[in-house]
């Protein structure tokens, strides 16, 4: 099946949950534009248009144009640890207590996940 803009810009909103409008408000890009860029006409935005997009959906502008998302393993191993890193460096500021029950949140949070 192949994807276009177009395609891939309705999946995400839909997926996010989000609308044309709500869309317009994070991107700056008037509302009749973007439902331009989603209408059969096939409309493309320019390269500017397609990057605020993309950062406002937390997409890239290459998954929005393909739908492929192309990240080498050293940038998702380099997130994974920014986010270790931060959840470790916040955890260990909150008192003893609260590290418990969040230790037994996730648990059981990991437990539900698994069924």
């Amino acid at each position: 099946m192949e994807f276009d803009f177009k395609t891939n810009l309705r999946n995400e909103l839909d997926y996010q949950g989000l609308t044309v409008k709500e869309l317009s408000a994070k991107t700056g890009i008037p509302k009749p534009t973007l439902s331009c860029y989603l209408s059969s006409r096939k409309t493309m935005p320019t390269a500017d248009a397609a990057v605020k997009i993309a950062k406002a959906l937390n997409v890239t502008v290459e998954y929005l144009v393909t739908g492929e998302t192309k990240s080498s393993s050293e940038t998702i191993n380099n997130q994974k640890e920014a986010v270790r890193n931060l959840l470790f460096n916040n955890f260990n500021s909150i008192p003893k207590e609260m590290q418990n029950a969040i230790k037994e949140l996730i648990k059981t949070a990991s437990e539900l996940y698994k069924s």
